[in-house]
């Protein structure tokens, strides 16, 4: 489904990205982590055409995704949410679905009132437990249902690979588990890769998770694999394996 081979990124003179070799299988939840400054998000950025490597290639379902610009990879199936919610508060919660679900249909077609709703729109509330909610105003949202929105506006606009940066970040602990729960059905039929601070929401939710560290890829495997790295442990938890063990707040 994705594959990167020695993705390079500079930003005036700094390597934010020193040779990244990544590979995510169609249907993975693939989890990426890392302490700040590693170059998960610069990652995520190069995969969306947001970021130019400097060197390296970048394969979607058998697409070559060099020089392609941000519009002509969603059209592809990549779909992404970024650290800070970006719904349109003043329209409703369906109305952000609706126009998510829009974005293929030329622009003659927006301006015309459109009759009832969209196959890909009730599949989004429904998958986000947000129906009861669809003719609320976004901007009264609370913080886990504006994260879920707007998962539910890449949904309605039917991408083969979801990324996510940081998405239980701010929520309550109800919260985290809807979202685990949610990430976990939406990985049934999409491949999903995750950026992720929460140490106890990987240990709940991940199977295979990547550490990056210094722009390269340190380590991969399970959560229990990575747990017991020792690298991971001095690197990600600025500890040695001895002091604890991964995932004991200090």
């Amino acid at each position: 489904m994705l594959e990167l081979r020695d993705v390079q990124v500079v930003f005036d003179g700094f390597r934010a990205l020193g040779g990244v070799d990544l590979s995510v299988p169609e249907g993975e939840l693939r989890f990426l982590i890392g302490p700040n400054g590693a170059g998960k998000t610069t990652l995520i950025d190069v995969i969306t055409g947001l970021t130019k490597p400097a060197a390296g290639t970048v394969r979607f379902a058998g697409h070559d995704l060099a020089g392609k610009k941000e519009h002509q990879i969603v059209r592809l199936g990549v779909g992404r949410t970024f650290q800070t919610s970006v719904v349109f508060e003043e329209l409703t919660v369906i109305e952000n679905l609706d126009l998510a679900a829009s974005f293929r249909k030329p622009l003659w077609s927006l301006a015309r009132q459109r009759k009832g709703v969209s196959e890909a729109v009730e599949e989004a509330l429904a998958r986000t437990g947000l129906e009861e909610l669809a003719e609320r105003s976004a901007g009264v949202l609370s913080h886990g249902q504006r994260q879920w929105l707007e998962i539910g506006m890449l949904l309605a606009q039917r991408p083969r690979l979801l990324l996510l940066d940081e998405p239980v970040a701010g929520m309550s602990s109800d919260e985290r588990e809807r979202t685990g729960e949610l990430l976990t059905e939406i990985a049934d039929d999409h491949t999903v890769i995750v950026v992720e601070h929460d140490m106890e929401f990987l240990r709940r939710h991940a199977s295979k998770v990547t550490v990056l560290h210094e722009g390269k890829v340190l380590v991969e495997g399970s959560v229990d694999q990575v747990s017991a790295d020792p690298r991971v442990q001095e690197v990600y938890l600025g500890r040695r394996p001895s002091d604890a063990a991964v995932g004991e707040r200090s």
